[in-house]
């Protein structure tokens, strides 16, 4: 969440994480759903407001 929060691509992303860009999405996609977000801003939002970045 952090690195979403702070910016970064999908590509990005998965080159940090050493996995592929459709597993990123995938995640991505899950915690939108979880969380109602509509958007990464609304994810940045979210990992701010709840103090998951540091």
């Amino acid at each position: 969440m952090g690195r979403v929060a702070r910016g970064r691509t999908n590509a990005e992303i998965a080159r940090d994480l050493h996995i592929s860009m459709s597993t990123v999405k995938f995640y991505l996609t899950g915690l939108m759903t979880k969380l109602g977000a509509r958007n990464r801003v609304e994810l940045a939002m979210w990992a701010y407001q709840t103090n998951r970045v540091t």
